[in-house]
């Protein structure tokens, strides 16, 4: 892969095996875009996050390249970018990421206006302007689940061993709710007593709920 214009200590073979993989027509595409990246922000970092190339700026994402089956995306993370691209007319719907469908070097900007986006959108993490997408107001935030309360019985049971009791203290609250939801689920006395027999067992040797799906 012609790399030999960037700086070969700033790349990442992973982002280089992506490329690799990626179809004919978007090989070219995100060499370029890789290349003015690297161009506007010399100190740009390269990174995978979820199956992606991405690149950070002072452990900042700045902006991520994406190939698909017929098509690629640039997407610039931090916000502020978005009312920059809107005011140039440059931001487009359609596809992941800021610059819409691109399907040839011909869909991208002009690499004066690709240079000055990129600088700008660095300059941000710079003076601190930048606002992280995870931080959007439109973003759902889940109300916190109510604290469980132990069923009579299993309590009892509990108490009457202590190693399981001990265990079961050390696990996390995820991990005993998961016991506590399968006991209190059970529809009758006799799978409820079973269900804490079980429980029990599994508890002492320091088993999850369901730690038979955990081990592969």
């Amino acid at each position: 892969m012609p790399t030999e214009v960037l700086n070969a200590t700033a790349l990442n073979s992973k982002i280089d095996a992506y490329i690799d993989k990626a179809q004919p027509f978007a090989i070219p595409i995100l060499l370029h875009l890789r290349k003015l990246i690297h161009k506007a922000c010399p100190e740009v970092n390269e990174t995978i996050k979820w199956s992606r190339p991405f690149f950070e700026y002072k452990g900042v994402i700045l902006c991520n390249i994406s190939a698909f089956k017929e098509h690629c995306s640039f997407g610039f993370w931090g916000q502020e970018m978005a009312a920059i691209l809107t005011e140039a007319g440059a931001l487009q719907d359609g596809a992941m990421g800021s610059l819409g469908r691109i399907t040839s070097l011909n869909d991208l900007p002009a690499d004066k206006l690709m240079l000055g986006w990129i600088r700008q959108a660095a300059a941000s993490i710079e003076k601190g302007e930048y606002v992280s997408p995870m931080a959007s107001s439109n973003r759902v935030v889940k109300a916190p689940k109510e604290a469980l309360t132990i069923p009579p019985a299993f309590d009892a049971a509990l108490k009457t061993n202590k190693k399981a009791a001990a265990a079961f203290a050390a696990f996390s609250p995820s991990c005993r709710r998961e016991y506590i939801e399968w006991i209190a689920d059970a529809k009758r006395d006799a799978t409820r007593d079973s269900r804490i027999a079980t429980a029990l067992e599994w508890i002492a040797e320091g088993k999850q709920r369901n730690w038979k799906y955990q081990n592969g």
